[in-house]
């Protein structure tokens, strides 16, 4: 199936989408090749330990946070960049409340078919 968003994400008067936990999310843009996610954390935060087929890069906009991704273990703050090849397990803990922006390849069709909301569990 043929997916696009809209040629102009404008997030002001976006909701943002709870996924519990103190994590919430907005979708930037997405095509059946790629999707970016803005993701707004608070402080103790958990991204518990998934995988998936998708390939992502991560880029901390803002605050800092403990990344696990196969077994290796680094705190990322705001500017830094984080690169997760297709199925290795990761998880990501907040250590100070912030928002990452993550991009998937291909498309997150579980995210825009409700049947997960990202490594929180499902709906």
């Amino acid at each position: 199936m043929e997916r696009n968003s809209k040629k102009y994400i404008l997030t002001e008067n976006m909701e943002w989408e709870e996924l519990g936990g103190g994590v919430s999310r907005k979708f930037l843009g997405y095509d059946n090749q790629i999707m970016m996610v803005q993701v707004k954390f608070e402080k103790g935060a958990v991204g518990s330990p998934h995988h998936h087929f998708h390939t992502q890069a991560t880029y901390c906009a803002e605050g800092k946070f403990e990344f696990e991704i196969d077994g290796e273990k680094q705190i990322v703050k705001a500017g830094d960049g984080v690169y997760i090849q297709p199925n290795l397990v990761h998880s990501a803990v907040c250590l100070e409340a912030g928002m990452l922006i993550d991009v998937f390849s291909p498309v997150r069709e579980d995210f825009l078919d409700g049947s997960t909301v990202s490594y929180f569990g499902k709906k």
